[in-house]
């Protein structure tokens, strides 16, 4: 997180293809990728992007997502084409956000909801979010009707 806020992280950027990004992201979540589902359909446009920084994100992403999920409800990680551009999703059915905490939740040393003390000190959305932005993406909040 250091190393990105001063603007000195090295990102590798190269054409890389999600079917073989995703499936190594859910593998690293450990026995919670039973929880984790996934849509990537084949013949998306390869993404530019560094793979170690995209994993890492992709990984805090789903890892929140089944932290804050019903126990008997998947995560679901999809991926699609817009124009020139390829959008991931990462679909949880928790609680959601109210709108006023879709900046916040990406700002250092935040746990919205969370009882667990164990699972963290609030770091994974902000560095998701900046290692994102570092490879050229965004990465916004949305709010997925009648789920989280």
């Amino acid at each position: 997180m250091s190393r990105l806020q001063a603007g000195v992280l090295g990102a590798s950027l190269a054409p890389k293809a999600l079917e073989e990004v995703v499936p190594r992201a859910v593998d690293d979540l450990g026995p919670a990728r039973e929880r984790v589902e996934g849509d990537v359909p084949a013949g998306l446009p390869d993404i530019l992007a560094d793979p170690a920084l995209l994993e890492r994100v992709l990984v805090n992403l789903m890892a929140n997502a089944v932290r804050h999920s019903p126990p008997e409800q998947p995560v679901l990680i999809t991926a699609s084409r817009h124009g020139d551009q390829v959008e991931i999703r990462v679909i949880d059915r928790g609680p959601g956000l109210p709108p006023e905490a879709h900046d916040r939740v990406f700002q250092h040393f935040q746990r919205l909801g969370d009882r667990d003390n164990h699972s963290g000190v609030g770091l994974g959305l902000a560095l998701s979010r900046g290692l994102a932005e570092a490879m050229g993406g965004t990465l916004l909040p949305e709010e997925t009707p009648g789920e989280g």
